[in-house]
């Protein structure tokens, strides 16, 4: 977390903001503090953004569904206010690393908890597709390894972005180089099918240490991403056919995410994700 700087507001709503948490295409994130003790995520978007009706009509829309959501293995949207000067979401603060973070610290996951976090994300995502969202951009930073299991943030509102902006708007892209479907990046209609391809890249990276799509600049990782094999390395047996499948370049020879959990955990997530069974990879 970083101080706040000079001009950043400090509070959102009813929240106090202790500090800013990130920053990315579509605003800022804080952590937030509500009057009764609760520690929050608050998204702020960009000012630019509030400017465009379409935009916030979508960003209303997304809120709505995505508060009616609260999966199991999503962070939970508290509050928002779409009609605020500067639309803004509160979501509630999960308290882990990003799987970014964890694999590069100490390295690769085994595989009993890489089967535990694809199965808690196929879960959430058969809950976020089933609410009529489809979250865009799921990459290792946008992944939380809480003790009780992993956390999928930032859901849905990524769906009212798209609206406004575009892969090639300057400072913005929807969605990550390296984890975005073929579809995706070619600027075709997308279905639940796009968050697949980018949790089956999710999984390669944590099994591995590395991205699928390997390249040291944007326009590599989309060529790769479009035109070549992934990378998959001493992956082997039935986890690396699931990531393989997950990554087929035809949406519709991937697997729907519910199979996928089924399939990593034949008793459900619930059942795999022991109590800090992510982290005995990182002691």
């Amino acid at each position: 977390m970083q101080p706040l700087e000079a001009g950043e507001p400090h509070t959102i709503g009813a929240y106090r903001l202790l500090g800013r948490l990130g920053a990315g295409g579509m605003g800022r994130v804080y952590l937030g503090r509500s009057t009764g003790g609760r520690t929050v995520a608050v998204k702020v978007v960009h000012p630019h953004f509030a400017l465009d009706e379409q935009f916030r009509a979508r960003f209303r829309r997304e809120v709505d569904a995505a508060r009616r959501l609260g999966a199991r293995w999503t962070a939970p949207v508290l509050d928002a206010d779409p009609e605020a000067a500067v639309p803004w979401v509160a979501t509630g603060y999960v308290a882990g690393p990003p799987l970014s973070d964890a694999v590069t610290r100490y390295g690769p996951l085994p595989e009993y908890a890489v089967r535990a976090l694809g199965a808690g994300l196929g879960e959430a995502l058969d809950a976020v597709h089933a609410h009529g969202l489809i979250h865009r951009d799921v990459k290792p930073s946008n992944v939380l390894l809480a003790l009780d299991g992993p956390r999928l943030i930032d859901f849905g509102i990524a769906r009212a972005l798209g609206a406004t902006v575009s892969l090639t708007s300057t400072g913005v892209s929807v969605g990550s180089p390296g984890y975005m479907a073929p579809e995706q990046i070619r600027g075709l209609d997308i279905s639940g099918a796009a968050d697949v391809f980018s949790l089956g890249a999710v999984l390669a990276y944590a099994a591995t240490g590395t991205a699928p799509f390997p390249g040291d600049s944007s326009a590599v990782l989309l060529y790769k991403v479009v035109h070549e094999e992934p990378e998959l390395g001493d992956l082997e047996g039935e986890l690396r056919e699931l990531v393989a499948g997950c990554l087929a370049k035809d949406p519709a020879d991937r697997p729907a995410p519910a199979e996928l959990a089924r399939t990593l955990a034949p008793g459900g997530a619930a059942a795999l994700v022991a109590p800090c069974l992510l982290y005995t990879s990182l002691s």
